[in-house]
């Protein structure tokens, strides 16, 4: 089964749209909450991360803070 990906971004943010671009590049799926636009969607990211940085990537339970290739690979299963 795959894992459901969201990223919490925003319009500005460079390496968010690196994160994008990894996840179109590997064919992944993805929901895209922009912190700047949803206070509720800005909550909810803080109550996940602890922090307001972005990128945050959920994938699955598990959450990322920032932009790791290596940590998006293993956790996505890309070989």
């Amino acid at each position: 089964m795959e894992k459901q990906v969201t990223i919490y971004s925003t319009p500005t943010c460079h390496y968010c749209h690196m994160a994008k671009e990894f996840f179109k590049e590997h064919n992944v799926e993805y929901a895209d909450k922009d912190v700047t636009q949803d206070m509720k969607v800005r909550e909810e990211m803080v109550e996940k991360s602890g922090q307001l940085g972005v990128p945050v990537i959920e994938i699955g339970d598990q959450v990322l803070i920032g932009f790791d290739k290596d940590a998006l690979m293993e956790l996505l299963e890309i070989k």
